[in-house]
């Protein structure tokens, strides 16, 4: 089911039951799973994989070559998992560096204008809303949210779970479950309503809350913060946490 104005290199490798809408241009390394539905206008082109019934909206740009000095031209990848939704105007970029990749997971949702910059690591189940963007080299943990119009600096991590406010400036990791917000972004509690959405349990919840009290609401300093943690941690969430801020780090974690 290609229109006849669309362009699409024969070595493309397109699935069964994919559609792909007019004026739409598809490279010779490009690869579409099954019942991805194309619509007008997009272009994918470079060494991209899309999965299975993926929804991509008119105007979109995937696997474009990195907006970076360093990319010279050298094979690197773009991957967008199954059932994401990449709404118009969305661009993601393929890597720098030689057999690099920016991937996006399954099941996440690219809001209009997003912008996903070379060598990003996007989880599954991830929401970014309307012009929110994100420098090369993020890493995004599944099932957050990036409000719209947010800006993420380059090789920044935002935790599972965690939530950037609209408009938010984000130069620091954002640990897992919490809530940051501002310019630039400063915490302000829990991811309540995705804990709540996601069904986590009363204890987690708890032990979640005790801990961002303990890295936030306390006078400790990080070291101290996490062997107060580990203690007497109780949770997956909990040792989730723990080993985020454990974690190499080129940005630091956001503090107050």
């Amino acid at each position: 089911m290609i229109h006849p104005t669309a362009v699409v290199h024969p070595n493309a490798n397109i699935d069964r039951g994919v559609e792909i809408g007019p004026y739409c241009v598809i490279g010779e390394n490009v690869s579409i799973g099954r019942g991805t539905i194309v619509q007008a206008h997009v272009v994918i082109n470079g060494w991209t994989a899309i999965g299975e019934d993926c929804r991509i909206y008119p105007f979109s740009s995937i696997g474009a070559a990195s907006q970076d000095r360093k990319y010279a031209g050298e094979r690197s990848y773009t991957r967008v998992g199954s059932r994401t939704i990449v709404r118009e105007y969305v661009s993601i970029q393929r890597a720098t560096g030689e057999d690099q990749m920016t991937a996006v997971g399954d099941d996440c949702l690219l809001l209009a204008y997003v912008h996903i910059a070379h060598n990003c690591s996007i989880g599954n189940g991830v929401t970014m809303s309307n012009l929110a963007q994100l420098a090369g080299h993020c890493a995004i943990g599944d099932d957050a949210v990036i409000g719209a119009m947010a800006g993420v600096h380059q090789f920044t991590r935002v935790g599972p779970y965690a939530m950037v406010g609209g408009a938010s400036k984000v130069t620091r990791d954002v640990p897992p479950f919490f809530l940051v917000e501002g310019n630039p972004a400063t915490p302000y509690g829990l991811n309540s309503v995705g804990l709540r959405r996601a069904e986590f349990s009363n204890d987690a919840k708890a032990e979640i809350k005790r801990f961002y009290k303990i890295l936030y609401g306390s006078k400790l300093n990080l070291s101290k913060a996490i062997e107060t943690m580990k203690e007497d941690v109780a949770t997956d969430s909990g040792r989730e946490i723990i080993a985020f801020l454990e974690s190499e780090s080129q940005r630091g974690i956001t503090l107050k």
